[in-house]
């Protein structure tokens, strides 16, 4: 088992480190390093590329994370605690990739792709959701991230062996927490349509029109 979990272990972080979404962009002479804030992910190859980039880039990304995953636990039998190296290398080779000095992506399709890995389509499904439910209520990405993952972990802790899968929760959350530090540093922003509308005559803080009854008097 140990050889086993050591060869899925290093196959999986080669394989996360292949930043596909760099070489496709730089086939229409692009670079999602480009984008403002300068993550060579799936994201931005949309961005600078369109979907001709994007899609292909984000498919391979996920691809790249759940094949190595789901090879370790249904080809090989890797089972328990053993699994959770070999679930964690590819989120770590695609956000510190050696190919890139350590300056790899935020590792969201990597993400997806390691929970396919586990557990077919259930995991992406509940991931999703909540990062979808993030999307609509939050103008920051990063905490829509967070809220997808606590909806993933209320989903490990109910899903048998879940001890095993808290723990490869809580390495994947720490590294989208540390690469997405700045804008979580930046606080949660609900979407306008959340917040009360100011009444009519009023500045947002309920005093205009106190101020312009006492100007009369």
């Amino acid at each position: 088992m140990v050889l086993k979990t050591l060869c899925m272990t290093a196959a999986g972080f080669i394989s996360g480190s292949l930043l596909f979404s760099v070489w496709l962009a730089r086939l229409k002479g692009r670079d999602p390093r480009a984008a403002e804030d300068h993550n060579p992910g799936a994201l931005n190859a949309f961005r600078v590329g369109g979907w001709v980039v994007g899609v292909p880039a984000m498919l391979l990304d996920f691809v790249k994370a759940a094949v190595p995953v789901w090879a370790g636990r249904s080809v090989l039998g890797i089972s328990g605690f053993w699994l959770v190296p070999v679930a964690l290398a590819p989120v770590l080779g695609h956000a510190f990739s050696p190919f890139f000095r350590g300056r790899g992506g935020k590792a969201i399709a990597a993400t997806f792709g390691v929970w396919c890995g586990l557990t077919l389509w259930q995991g992406p499904a509940v991931l999703g959701a909540g990062l979808t439910l993030g999307w609509l209520a939050l103008e920051s990405d990063a905490w829509s991230v967070m809220l997808g993952m606590v909806g993933l972990l209320l989903y490990a802790l109910l899903h048998q062996g879940r001890l095993v899968l808290a723990a490869i929760w809580a390495g994947n959350v720490l590294v989208l927490v540390f690469k997405h530090r700045r804008e979580l540093g930046r606080g949660i922003r609900p979407r306008p349509w959340l917040l009360p509308k100011p009444g009519p005559g009023t500045n947002g803080t309920g005093k205009a029109k106190d101020r312009a009854s006492g100007s009369k008097t």
